[in-house]
């Protein structure tokens, strides 16, 4: 592996390690109206220039670290948000290769045109546009040359030095770094194979299926591979390039809504969750529908966190302080410094004042404070917690651009007790799964109380609490016993042949009295066979039962 890789790691956090990088996520209150500082937005700044320089690999790390607002100063967040995903794109000869060595034919053969020029290039691969040969107007998108090697050239060397900071400092034990890397891995090889994110504008096209002003491009399953992703090209400007002229003769409204009911009921009903929705990945077509591109980082929330994100959600809504925080401790895991009583008083100060902003209340800048806040509390909360609230701060940020009168809290209101009632519904998997259980519960339920009864009838009872193995307590104590005992024995040994070596007698041993030296040498013996004793004992023990941090 070259060593170039970790010299470049190792020149990152001498640089930013010692900084406000991990300071976690605490803010001065009395700079709350005076924004960032200027010190720590530089810092924050030349961070993020430094990752998008080391490549692709660190600055898809940083838009993953964009989300862990419980980890990083708002500063850092907010930088790494905006981290550029551009670079210069490669020769179309090597296009020309790879699409080529991928689909198994000549591009002249598989498309009637196919653009030289990309129309965008990024870390991970660039697009072109392209026409089929049946006449579909569509986008190829080609992954860079090479891009798998370096990117697992790059993960080796974050994996090596994660795993010593978990290791050997408290940074790395209380924020996981190599749990927080192993999630990283797992959503970078799903955006390097780019049929997965085939198979993720499919579901999105079937989840979108029901609200006729959203589109999904469909892929073109023939001409995709992991390398080369073919599909519909969608004419449309960028949420963000529409000025206030543009927006006058755009019907809004149910734009934004059917948007908001589609993105929670897919992350709280069906469990899945566009990790990156933010403006400039949403276009608005030329027949005033809404299209989502970029699915190439689609999570999956899982049910217990979906449950919770709900419960949270009502429980803001109810102005309930209390309430979402006993909901954040319950899907957190508490750390060391875990201090439950002032997290509790200011999750309910912070639920309080969101609530008597009326319909200022943005949910996903909500979920967002609530995430920083469990950090400075020392309350590690699911990824998926923070990139929930993350996909909302980005959605409130695109529904406050196309419609300034949309109020994010009352879709909230009206949509969340929808998609719970509906999330209570039982599949018919799950009745034929209850009813298989009931089966057997009810088939083995008399024999079993028979057997309990009958033991009870004997006084054959007996109820065992595995709260402490007693028997090898009891153990423990009666070698400890044993060698204060022996010890005693020794030292008094010792003691009483001393105080007789001033005895005057004509047996001598060495010029001293015989019966002194005897027991003088017996009570060594025996602590030189005591000490042995201890040594090979503990040796064994510890080889039997290896300590926490050897393993």
């Amino acid at each position: 592996m070259s060593s170039s890789r970790y010299s470049d790691l190792v020149r990152l956090l001498l640089r930013h390690g010692r900084g406000d990088l991990f300071a976690g996520a605490q803010q001065d209150d009395f700079d709350a109206d005076e924004g960032v500082a200027d010190s720590d937005a530089k810092g924050a700044e030349a961070f993020a220039a430094d990752l998008e320089a080391m490549g692709p690999t660190y600055i898809k790390l940083g838009q993953l670290l964009s989300t862990r607002f419980d980890l990083l100063p708002p500063a850092y967040t907010e930088a790494l948000t905006r981290l550029q995903d551009s670079v210069e794109p490669f020769p179309f000869e090597r296009v020309r290769e790879i699409v080529e060595d991928e689909l198994g034919a000549r591009i002249k053969d598989l498309f009637a045109t196919f653009d030289e020029e990309p129309l965008a290039a990024a870390s991970l691969g660039q697009v072109h546009r392209a026409t089929t040969r049946s006449g579909r107007d569509v986008v190829v998108k080609v992954q860079r040359p090479d891009v798998r090697e370096t990117v697992r050239g790059d993960m080796d060397a974050l994996d090596t030095v994660t795993g010593l900071a978990d290791k050997h400092t408290s940074i790395g034990r209380s924020y996981g770094l190599n749990q927080l890397l192993r999630q990283f891995r797992r959503s970078l090889v799903d955006e390097l194979d780019y049929r997965r994110e085939a198979r993720n504008l499919l579901r999105f096209i079937e989840l979108t299926s029901e609200h006729d002003r959203l589109v999904v491009p469909e892929p073109v399953m023939q001409l995709t591979t992991t390398r080369v992703l073919t599909m519909d090209h969608i004419e449309g400007r960028k949420v963000t390039d529409l000025g206030p002229l543009a927006l006058i003769d755009l019907d809004a409204r149910p734009l934004v809504e059917q948007l908001f009911h589609c993105y929670l009921r897919m992350i709280l009903d069906d469990g899945v969750l566009h990790a990156d929705p933010h403006p400039g990945n949403l276009l608005v077509t030329d027949d005033g529908r809404l299209a989502l591109l970029d699915l190439g980082m689609v999570a999956t929330v899982p049910q217990r966190v979906q449950a919770h994100v709900t419960k949270l959600l009502l429980a803001i809504n109810d102005g309930e302080g209390e309430e979402a925080a006993a909901v954040l401790a319950d899907m957190g895991h508490p750390l060391d410094d875990h201090d439950a009583a002032a997290f509790r008083d200011d999750v309910a100060h912070l639920v309080s004042e969101a609530v008597a902003s009326g319909s200022d209340l943005q949910a996903g800048r909500l979920l967002v404070e609530l995430s920083r806040l469990s950090g400075v509390h020392g309350l590690r909360p699911p990824a998926e917690m923070a990139m929930i609230g993350k996909a909302l701060l980005n959605l409130d940020q695109t529904t406050v651009h196309l419609d300034p009168d949309f109020s994010p809290a009352d879709a909230i209101r009206d949509n969340v007790s929808d998609i719970f009632v509906s999330s209570l519904k039982v599949t018919p998997g799950g009745l034929l799964t209850a009813a298989i259980e009931a089966k057997e519960f009810t088939a083995q339920l008399p024999k079993r109380a028979n057997r309990i009864l009958d033991t009870l009838a004997r006084g054959e009872m007996r109820v065992r609490v595995d709260a402490i193995d007693e028997q090898r307590l009891h153990l423990v104590l009666q070698r400890v016993g044993n060698r204060l005992t022996l010890g005693l024995i020794i030292a008094a040994t010792i003691i009483g042949a001393a105080m007789m070596m001033r005895v005057e007698t004509d047996a001598r041993i060495l010029g001293f009295p015989a019966i002194a030296m005897v027991f003088f040498s017996v009570a060594v013996l025996a602590a030189v066979a005591l000490a042995v004793h201890i040594l090979l004992t503990d040796r064994a023990v510890a080889r039997s039962h290896p300590s926490q941090d050897e393993e």
